[in-house]
């Protein structure tokens, strides 16, 4: 495996620990909301035996991707809270109708790309392989704790209404992929009626929850446009296109759009403190939707490597890891305009040198070699203090060195857990 190749697919997951795993952990998160993923760690039985990190994951990396990505709300607050508070920006980062967008933002999003990626998965493994099911699986988690936050506008019986709804409209697309796939067009008509229809229906749905304030035929408008779009990324998948990425990122930048629009009308009818639509809460909003398309953009790339049939060399992986780069220059864009644009170009640099070393690992245990992959979580385990101290700089000490090392460590052992997965799951299951 060629290292300059795989660096630029697995650049993504690495980039985001330097964020994720500083803030997640600092003093400005919510201790009660920090919970540690239900895994299982095994120490490398070749590392020293000073050293603490050890790789921690599920063997499932679809479950161990939404672990990864579950950090990112709680991220999002973190940064976006130090950066309102140092640049007076106005509104609430933390109100009731700034959570619920936020909430509806991760949500919505990581609906679109579990649902691209349990599509790469049936298209790789078969409809019927056990890492279909397990892409699956992740994906109607997602659809469970979407209904559950719809719900608490409504009462019991409409969430269940709505998750049957939901899950009716997956089913649609599933049958929507698997018709494009067999170059079966009729099937595949019919599966867009079915989704055409189902737009009304959740339309209508909105409608009476919301007492009105959402307009069903609005609503019904806004989801045809995820209905396209999405069907769009099928379609790109199926042809094995080397934009898939890039549609599929079309589409999930369609629903953040959806979930203002959503997080504005539920806010209404329930009255909640806060104003959705305010600088600081639109802020963490998009600091939630940029980190957390940032992770699964990078678990694409990541499956790409492993599954195209010219893995690193392929069309598919050089377009998802031209997708998932563009998405790390446009973060450090944001962060360079909340900081200053030097230190925007610092990050950059300083991200790209920390990649470097989960770059060192995900090729180690690709090959085998358990010796470079001890060696690897020895640097990375090196490199927290530095990342600690510059990010303790330009927050102004409102996120301390220590802590940010110390959240790193936790956070290079999830994902380290999650490269084992992805090559347990894709590489070894052959």
């Amino acid at each position: 495996m060629q290292k300059s190749a795989f660096y630029r697919a697995v650049a993504g997951v690495g980039a985001v620990a330097v964020v994720l795993g500083a803030s997640a952990c600092s003093p400005m998160s919510d201790p009660a909301t920090s919970q540690a993923p239900e895994t299982s760690a095994t120490p490398m039985e070749s590392m020293d035996a000073g050293s603490m990190l050890m790789p921690s994951g599920t063997g499932d990396p679809f479950t161990d991707a939404r672990t990864a990505a579950s950090h990112m709300p709680m991220t999002a607050t973190t940064l976006a809270g130090g950066f309102v508070t140092a640049l007076d920006i106005p509104g609430e980062v933390d109100s009731d109708a700034a959570t619920l967008r936020a909430d509806l933002t991760a949500l919505l999003q990581e609906h679109v790309y579990l649902a691209g990626i349990a599509v790469a998965t049936a298209y790789h493994a078969g409809a019927d392989s056990a890492q279909f099911e397990a892409a699956a699986a992740a994906l109607d988690t997602n659809s469970v704790d979407l209904s559950e936050a719809v719900g608490s506008f409504s009462d019991e019986d409409e969430a269940e209404a709505f998750l049957a709804l939901w899950r009716e409209h997956i089913g649609y697309f599933v049958d929507y992929a698997v018709a494009v796939k067999g170059g079966d067009d009729a099937a595949a008509d019919e599966a867009t009626m079915n989704l055409q229809g189902y737009t009304g229906e959740a339309g209508a749905f909105f409608e009476e929850i919301s007492g009105g304030v959402l307009p069903a035929d609005a609503i019904a408008e806004n989801l045809v446009m995820h209905v396209e779009t999405l069907s769009a990324a099928i379609d790109a998948f199926a042809a094995g296109e080397p934009t898939a990425t890039d549609t599929l990122q079309e589409a999930a930048s369609h629903v953040v759009m959806t979930s203002e629009v959503l997080a504005g009308g539920l806010a209404t009818t329930g009255a909640l403190e806060g104003d959705v639509a305010d600088e600081a809460s639109t802020l963490r909003s998009q600091l939630v939707a940029g980190l957390q398309e940032h992770v699964y953009l990078a678990s694409i790339a990541v499956f790409t490597a492993y599954t195209a049939e010219d893995g690193v060399e392929s069309q598919a992986f050089e377009g998802a890891a031209a997708t998932l780069d563009a998405n790390s220059v446009a973060l450090s864009e944001a962060i360079g305009t909340l900081a200053g644009e030097e230190n925007g170009t610092a990050f950059l640099e300083l991200w790209r040198e920390h990649i470097g070393y989960f770059v060192d690992y995900a090729t180690a245990i690709a090959t085998d070699d358990q010796a470079a992959a001890d060696q690897a979580l020895m640097d990375l385990d090196g490199y927290r203090p530095t990342a600690g101290a510059f990010f303790e700089e330009i927050s102004g000490g409102e996120l301390p060195a220590d802590a940010i090392a110390d959240g790193l460590g936790t956070h290079v052992e999830t994902l380290a857990g999650a490269i084992d997965s992805l090559k347990e799951q894709l590489v070894d299951a052959g």
